[in-house]
């Protein structure tokens, strides 16, 4: 059996320190929203001639998306101003195939902003409600309320990794996110809970087989025991992912990027932040 809780505060630090220079970007401006959210036009294209990024730069906010292919982020254009960018980029540049080509109005913007927030806040309230409720019978004096909070917490850690990656990304690459960013976090935050109930039940199994054993314990052994499944479906769908990131194309790219982080992020959590803030939980209550 492996004694993994006696390092539960190292574990605590190690995942700070994680996430901290994340936050530091996402408070310094480092997120970039997309024009999902901020409204506006989004152009891709692809060029017969070797085209140079910067020479579209005069048209807006350009981004590689492929084999001298790019996509132009500028503000909302109606059609005869499309008409005329086009005809602008095509004197500059030669003939070009059109990918793409969106308008996406602020006030859209504003509210896939709100309802993705809402998304994120319900998703978080319903796994606390389910986790006490599956949870209800646990033995005293441990608590249901408790398995909710942590896994919670464990999930939290998750997002946060992930939003504060993509600020480092933000501010080093450019990149933004979009709605397609939001389906990645609610993906994560469900495989996240996932990983971290297959624990939880298994201590909720062993805690009365093992009742004069502190919970500190209990949980070690319950990790041992859960470890190797959790480890080997993870492992599955990172490799799954590593094969998307590296021939699915530049449309789901940072899609599955997030994908990466949250999952391995997940598993990481379930075990070492999840299990041990319940431990440490357990221990101040004095089980």
């Amino acid at each position: 059996m492996m004694s993994l809780m006696r390092y539960k505060v190292w574990f605590f630090v190690m995942s700070t320190l994680i996430i901290l220079p994340g936050l530091f970007f996402v408070f310094t401006g480092g997120l970039k929203f997309g024009i999902d959210f901020t409204g506006g036009a989004l152009l891709e294209y692809k060029f017969d001639n070797l085209v140079q990024k910067e020479s579209l730069e005069e048209f807006g906010t350009v981004v590689p998306s492929g084999d001298n292919t790019y996509m132009i982020r500028t503000q909302t254009v109606s059609f005869e101003q499309l008409q005329d960018l086009k005809k602008r980029i095509n004197e500059k540049t030669g003939n070009f195939t059109v990918r793409r080509e969106e308008n996406v109005g602020p006030v859209i913007g504003k509210e896939l902003e709100r309802k993705a927030g809402i998304a994120l806040v319900f998703s978080c309230v319903m796994i606390v409600l389910y986790i006490a409720f599956a949870f209800r019978k646990v033995p005293k004096p441990a608590s249901s309320f408790r398995f909710g909070v942590c896994a919670i917490a464990a999930l939290i850690h998750d997002v946060l990794l992930v939003i504060g990656a993509f600020a480092i990304f933000g501010y080093f690459l450019g990149i933004e996110i979009d709605t397609l960013f939001v389906t990645a976090l609610l993906t994560i935050i469900g495989f996240s809970v996932h990983d971290t109930i297959v624990v939880f039940d298994r201590i909720r199994e062993n805690l009365p087989k093992h009742l004069s054993k502190k919970f500190e314990t209990v949980v070690d052994i319950s990790i041992t025991q859960t470890l190797a499944r959790s480890l080997n479906t993870s492992l599955t769908v990172v490799f799954v992912l590593t094969a998307l990131l590296l021939f699915g194309g530049t449309t789901i790219k940072w899609f599955v990027v997030a994908l990466l982080i949250g999952i391995i992020s997940g598993t990481y959590s379930s075990i070492f932040n999840a299990s041990a803030i319940l431990s440490w939980w357990e221990e101040k209550l004095g089980h």
